[in-house]
């Protein structure tokens, strides 16, 4: 080598160590060492390393990551429209293969990063957002970044029936345990909610007014009224200020969680009860009632409710009336309302009645028809035949139905000339089909006297005297026994009395029904209507 090649090699060599100097330091040695094991360190698994996608097939994504190889991760770990050749991407060192492969994971990436910024941003007490993803065992899934758990308990003020009703949804809550080894994040909605329910108290407190319009949601149902929430403060819609109208329980108006404008009826502040309204949102009914139903009015309206002394009738929502039992019919006394009526049936009825300050109205059915005693002399004048059917059966008499509604008695009297009767059966029974005679009308006390007898003529006015004579000895049939004696048929139905002074030594107790004597007529009373018998004499 000459000594201007010697120079020059002399001069590149410095050149070449003042370059490393710059670059490792003035000890290149070590640096060379702390370089290496700091590229060591980079491409150890768990690690986040910044790569470039420089390939893409159906199942993978190739990454460069600037190590000696290229690593792979799954296609079903980017998001549509992701997987870009060229595209930058941060991902996780999941195993380094001994071939010298990387396997790789954005996921995992992006969830260790996204749990650093959580937990660099955020402690115990800060509120957060995010999105609710799905229902799981105990509570709820929340994304804010990264999945944190939010407790059934502390989903809303009360337990939900499904707490599933907010996945989906983007939320407010507090962060109340953070477990950093753990990666575990614990928030309540509630604690939020109840935060806002404490503002809106103390400001719904300072503004409610008795008459103030407010809406509010059901918060629960009882028998006798619902609570509504105003956003911070409770009021009781009682049963009674739920409508004009009847109704049975609350439910049939409210539903819970149902939104409701609801009126403020009074507001006790020292003790925090407030009374609302629903009904007093619309025109009371009961203002002008005597101008819309004047007494003596008649109306069709519906039948709402039955009860032993009468029925519920409904005029309008709001204005019901009671038809008292003894208003329901003219003719018809029955012992209970559903005998005429049921629950749905539209009625004609008259207002009888109106009590304003009960607000109640009475009503009734029959004053809004024809009384059909007003012309019952007409329709049945006394002495006319009329037929009717046998409705009931007394010891005293039957009663018998003319027309529908329309009953007379057929006193046991008045059933036959001749025979002594103490009940009318057996001649008629009940259900039988009769033809009467009307004897009498008593149109104020609503009777009707009918006869059956006088469908014929008296015997006792011609037949028997012309018939019967003293003295005269019959054959007859012993028809009833008695204690005193027999009662003897002796002409075609006609009964005279053989008393037992009159047996001539025979005892009643020898005697039976259908027994065949012969006796004498002993005297005879056509006023009494009354035959005497007598054995002696008689061969």
């Amino acid at each position: 080598m000459t000594k201007r090649a010697k120079t020059i090699t002399a001069v590149d060599d410095v050149l070449l160590a003042q370059e490393v100097e710059a670059i490792l330091g003035p000890e290149p040695e070590k640096a060379l060492l702390a370089a290496v094991s700091s590229e060591r360190h980079q491409y150890e698994p768990r690690s986040i390393v910044t790569g470039f996608i420089v390939g893409v097939d159906d199942d993978s994504v190739v990454v460069d990551i600037g190590y000696k190889s290229e690593g792979i991760v799954s296609i079903e770990e980017f998001a549509e429209g992701e997987a870009v050749i060229g595209a930058k991407v941060q991902v996780m060192i999941t195993e380094v293969l001994p071939s010298g492969e990387l396997l790789l994971s954005k996921r995992q990436a992006d969830l260790q990063i996204g749990w650093n910024q959580v937990l660099g941003n955020n402690k115990e007490g800060d509120r957060v957002r995010g999105k609710v993803v799905r229902k799981i065992k105990g509570g709820l899934l929340v994304d804010i970044g990264v999945p944190v758990f939010l407790p059934a308990s502390q989903v809303d003020l009360r337990r939900t029936a499904d707490v599933g009703d907010l996945v989906g949804q983007e939320i407010e809550a507090e962060i109340i345990k953070i477990d950093a080894e753990r990666k575990n994040i614990v928030i309540s909605r509630r604690k939020v909610l109840e935060e806002e329910r404490k503002k809106n108290r103390e400001t719904l407190a300072k503004e409610l007014q008795v008459g103030d319009l407010r809406e509010g949601v059901v918060k629960n149902i009882t028998e006798f009224g619902a609570f509504i929430d105003l956003g911070g403060l409770d009021g009781l819609l009682h049963i009674t200020d739920m409508s004009w109208g009847r109704i049975n329980h609350p439910s049939e108006m409210v539903k819970i969680g149902q939104k409701l404008e609801v009126v403020v009826l009074d507001y006790d502040a020292e003790r925090n009860r407030i009374s609302l309204g629903l009904k007093q949102k619309t025109r009371n009914p009961w203002e002008d009632i005597d101008a819309r139903y004047p007494v003596g009015s008649v109306h069709e309206g519906e039948v709402v409710n039955l009860m032993n002394y009468g029925a519920f009738v409904k005029l309008e929502d709001g204005i019901e009336g009671l038809v008292h039992i003894s208003e329901m019919s003219w003719t018809r006394t029955p012992s209970h309302p559903s005998e005429l009526v049921k629950i749905g049936d539209k009625v004609r009825v008259m207002v009888l009645e109106i009590d304003h300050d009960k607000q109640e109205i009475s009503l009734g059915m029959k004053q809004a028809e024809g009384n059909p005693w007003d012309t019952i002399r007409e329709r049945f004048p006394i002495g006319s035949k009329v037929e009717g059917v046998v409705k009931n059966i007394t010891n005293y008499g039957a009663f018998v139905e003319i027309a529908p509604g329309i009953e007379g008695l057929l006193h046991v009297n008045d059933i036959s000339w001749t025979k002594k009767l103490t009940h009318p059966s057996p001649e008629i029974n009940k259900g039988d089909k009769i033809t009467c005679v009307i004897l009498d009308i008593d149109r104020e006390r609503q009777r009707i006297s009918l006869g059956m007898k006088q469908l014929t003529e008296d015997p006792w006015i011609r037949e028997i005297p012309s018939k019967v004579k003293k003295g005269l000895v019959l054959e007859g049939k012993i028809s009833k026994v008695t204690n005193f004696g027999v009662f003897v048929d002796i002409l075609d139905g006609i009964e005279a009395l053989l008393h037992s002074s009159e047996l001539g030594g025979r005892k009643v107790e020898e005697l039976s029904p259908g027994q065949t004597l012969k006796v004498k007529v002993l005297h005879i009373d056509t006023e009494a209507r009354k035959i005497g018998l007598t054995l002696r004499g008689v061969a």
